[in-house]
């Protein structure tokens, strides 16, 4: 039985409209070029006077099936550089009319047609490099010769996405209009009284090689996608120095080798992990949800404030409250500060900057929150003080309001018992700052409703936010697997290491922040509060350090106070030698011989530590993917990306010799390193979490 074509052909006088409907974003998959190449043959053999290409629904194309690089290319398809040869070679003007979104292979597809219209809404671009890759089917050959050549390289170096005005001032874009089709048929008459050009045959800009070294310039070494950046670069030189043909064969080969780099699976597997975390059983797309048209924020502090723009960004009013008028006031400050720093910084104009403040509207009296929709308690992380908040949210917040905590690691279900409706209550745990961080840790307490869970995934979407599902237990997904990593750090400034020297290998690993640094960043006394919580049930088996509640105790809380492990000024931290006395007396009186411990040590035991105790989660239903701590770590926890996440990670490095590293450092009885027994049985039978999360999907299928 032959498969309906994913290109519809329809006749709009003589010119053949060819629609691509792949939903729900038309990408570029075998089946698509097979099927365009064959309506396309058969236009130009019937006669038309012109070909539009246009997208079905709201996409041109969001460019190349990513999950056919894993999966392998259909040998027997056309390959894109094929399509894009036929187009050009049409005898007849082929218009690519774009709406929505042309990424990747879609915005190639468009550079081969000899001219383009846009929708002023439309969007486009080549992101490879954010996938470690670099643009695989003659974008990084036509761009240059079709758009300023700053313009082109910069967008083939850093991804950048461009609207339609700025594409078409930079020669990219033809015509804009909001009737597409329409657009296309005037540019198909103009360009038919004319010789074709194809972008291939046109000359290259005067000022292309300084515009390549200034893309270069402008490569940052921090970035998880420099090497594909740069190699990105090294093609589109190539336009230069080798035949169109030549050049072409060159950038494929530069891709394949990119596709086959741990970067670039890194990032292509956070790509598709980052939008599976937020699926969770019983939960669909025909799932009710509840009208979220205004939110309340009880607690203007720092959360509180970001949690608030978070909101009014979007364009939903907001009430902030807080308990007096002098807290209300340093909250709205904080609002408006960041507000004028972007404004300062060109981000934000003047304009969006004041209606976004003039959808925040402070109170301190609870009772004002009787109409809103979504109410966010972001007070005191201590149980007392969220019980009482919550207690009095259930006399006054209407039916079917939807009541979260931003609690980070604190018992919602107790939290829900506080009220008569346990189904209303669900957690929001933001990461700080919330108006920056884009992941939402959305936890799902034992009587959530689906509607509700339901409402909140879409509404983090509509905000931005990367929602992460997971269940109720100490820290949930993050903080749950960053206690056994701080711990190790702990122990090893015990053994012999030093709070640079521990910072400084993780630093060298890719983590934006060692964790001496971003405790004393987050305020030693927020750990602490966590610490004296857990040591009313602590494990007499697992070794416990008091290092980190010593500085609490001389009062040596982080940067805020100018000392922590570092001591500051300003934002500038160096080593302090009163907490190198400090530690070396600690050891002395646990009677420890302090030795050298390696970088390597170091990586090792504090990474093995966060993926040990994600096999733990990932056992008792805590989290439902490995891929799922894998977006919270890189999106929340300043894991490297371009290293694809914690557990990614472990399987690059192998779970058999993992898990034999965790028995040798826990050879002492320490329960810290009891292993987790999905890890045994993963690394005993040769698999892997990403094996671990098929096998699921495959049950659950």
């Amino acid at each position: 039985m032959t498969s309906p074509s994913l290109v519809r052909t329809a006749l709009d006088g003589t010119v053949a409209v060819l629609t691509i409907g792949n939903p729900p974003v038309n990408s570029l998959s075998s089946a698509v070029r097979r099927d365009l190449t064959v309506a396309l043959s058969r236009a130009v053999i019937n006669g038309a006077s012109g070909v539009v290409l246009i997208g079905d629904g709201g996409h041109f194309s969001a460019g190349a099936d990513i999950q056919e690089f894993d999966n392998g290319l259909d040998p027997t398809a056309p390959d894109p550089n094929d399509l894009h040869a036929a187009i050009e070679a049409s005898p007849v003007p082929v218009v690519a009319a774009i709406r929505g979104t042309a990424l990747g292979g879609g915005l190639e597809l468009a550079l081969a047609c000899h001219g383009r219209v846009a929708t002023p809404q439309a969007r486009i671009g080549l992101p490879e490099v954010k996938l470690g890759l670099l643009p695989g089917g003659g974008g990084t050959q036509r761009l240059p010769r079709v758009a300023k050549a700053v313009v082109a390289a910069g967008m083939i170096a850093s991804g950048r996405i461009l609207g339609a005005a700025d594409a078409q001032a930079a020669g990219i874009i033809d015509r804009i209009g909001d009737a597409p089709v329409a657009e296309a048929m005037i540019l198909i008459e103009k360009l038919g009284s004319a010789p074709l050009t194809a972008a291939s045959s046109r000359a290259l800009p005067p000022d292309f090689a300084e515009a390549i070294d200034a893309a270069r310039a402008g490569i940052s070494a921090k970035s998880p996608h420099a090497e594909a950046s740069r190699t990105a670069l090294d093609a589109v030189a190539q336009a230069a120095r080798l035949s169109f043909p030549e050049a072409l064969a060159e950038e494929r080969r530069l891709f394949l080798s990119l596709m086959e780099t741990t970067t670039s699976r890194a990032l292509r597997h956070l790509f598709f992990a980052e939008r599976a975390a937020a699926g969770t059983p019983g939960i669909g797309k025909d799932t009710q949800t509840r009208p979220v048209e205004t939110v309340g924020v009880i607690g203007a502090g720092t959360m509180g404030s970001g949690i608030a723009m978070v909101f009014a960004n979007t364009g939903l009013p907001v009430t902030l409250i807080e308990r007096d008028a002098a807290g209300l006031e340093r909250g709205l400050k904080l609002i408006r500060d960041v507000y004028d720093r972007a404004v300062a910084k060109g981000d934000l104009t003047t304009e969006t900057a004041q209606g976004r403040l003039q959808q925040i509207t402070g109170k301190t009296e609870i009772a004002t929150l009787s109409g809103a929709d979504l109410v966010i308690e972001a007070a005191f992380e201590e149980m007392q003080v969220k019980l009482a908040i919550f207690a009095e949210l259930d006399k006054v917040a209407k039916r079917g309001a939807i009541l979260a905590t931003n609690t980070s690691a604190l018992d919602v279900d107790v939290i829900a018992a506080a009220t008569s409706r346990p189904a209303d209550v669900v957690g929001l745990h933001f990461f700080s700052p919330a108006h920056v961080m884009r992941l939402l840790e959305i936890v799902r307490a034992r009587q959530t409703a689906p509607d509700v869970l339901a409402t909140v995934i879409r509404l983090a979407r509509k905000t931005g936010k990367t929602p992460v599902v997971v269940g109720v237990c100490d820290g949930f997904l993050a903080n749950r697997l960053l206690y056994p990593y701080l711990r190790q750090a702990d122990l090893m400034l015990e053994e012999g290491a030093l709070p640079e020297q521990i910072d400084g290998a993780l630093n060298a690993f890719g983590l934006a922040m060692g964790p001496c640094a971003m405790l004393d960043m987050a305020g030693q006394d927020v750990a602490w509060h966590v610490r004296q919580r857990q040591l009313k049930d602590w494990d007499p088996e697992r070794r416990y350090s008091r290092l980190a509640d010593l500085l609490v105790e001389q009062g040596r809380l982080g940067s805020k106070t100018g000392a922590g492990w570092y001591r500051y000024s300003g934002r500038q931290k160096e080593a302090d030698p009163t907490v190198e006395a400090m530690i070396l007396q600690e050891s002395d009186r646990l009677g420890i011989s302090r030795r050298a411990i390696s970088d390597e040590e170091i990586v090792k035991r504090a990474l093995y530590a966060i993926v040990n105790e994600g096999a733990f989660a990932l056992a008792d239903g805590t989290v439902q993917r490995a891929s799922d701590i894998d977006v919270a770590y890189t999106q929340g926890m300043g894991f490297p990306a371009a290293r694809g996440g914690p557990m990614f990670w472990a399987d690059t490095v192998g779970l058999a010799p993992i898990y034999a590293d965790i028995l040798s450092f826990g050879a002492d009885g320490d329960a810290n390193w009891r292993p987790a027994p999905l890890l045994k049985e993963l690394a005993e039978g040769g698999r892997s979490f990403a094996d671990h999360d098929r096998e699921r999907r495959a049950e659950a299928a």
